[in-house]
């Protein structure tokens, strides 16, 4: 699982007034949920979430508070309606005996024969929700597209978990390929 380290700065002074000013100082206010259920405010450089947030993986953040590293994950993130920066974030540290419920992303190998025939791939989920150990955490999830022709579809039923548990309905489509209109009226057209 890819692992990214995020620098923090604890904070005292709780508030608005005070998160607002660390806004308008490029600074991101934010919460680490601990095991023990021990809250840690802290305060981190914006500049240092975006390979965190804006990307399409899943990390496991070493979270560095004034030299306190701890193990966690990205919990909830909230952003300005308008600007659309960072607002705050939540993060939840991880406990090694506990399972966890995340959201995977989804990545897809292999080549379709229905999108080699003119089909669209359409992808109805980018992320699967699983339960699963820290360590078990799988980086992505793979589904294989090499069978998918066209007008059929993929379903969560079909992925092979290992060390995790799916969260997701079974009978729900993860991708499938559309018949584009061009070659449906030329399908229709011979029959």
């Amino acid at each position: 699982m890819k692992k990214i380290e995020l620098l923090a700065y604890k904070r005292d002074d709780l508030g608005k007034r005070t998160a607002k000013k660390l806004r308008e100082e490029a600074m991101v206010p934010g919460v680490l949920y601990g095991n023990n259920n021990t809250l840690i405010h802290f305060y981190s450089p914006m500049i240092l979430f975006r390979e965190l947030v804006y990307t399409p993986d899943f990390y496991q953040v070493e979270l560095n508070v004034e030299g306190d590293i701890y193990h966690c994950i990205l919990q909830d993130i909230q952003f300005h309606p308008i600007s659309e920066i960072i607002m705050h974030v939540d993060f939840m540290e991880l406990d090694p005996a506990k399972k966890v419920k995340v959201e995977i992303p989804v990545h897809f190998v292999g080549n379709s024969p229905g999108v080699q025939a003119g089909g669209r791939l359409m992808a109805k989920l980018k992320k699967v929700k699983v339960k699963a150990l820290p360590g078990d955490l799988p980086e992505y999830i793979e589904v294989d597209i090499s069978d998918l022709q066209l007008g059929k579809s993929v379903k969560v039923k079909q992925i092979q978990p290992e060390n995790y548990e799916i969260l997701v309905n079974p009978a729900v489509p993860i991708a499938s390929v559309e018949i584009p209109r061009a070659l449906r009226s030329r399908q229709g057209a011979a029959s």
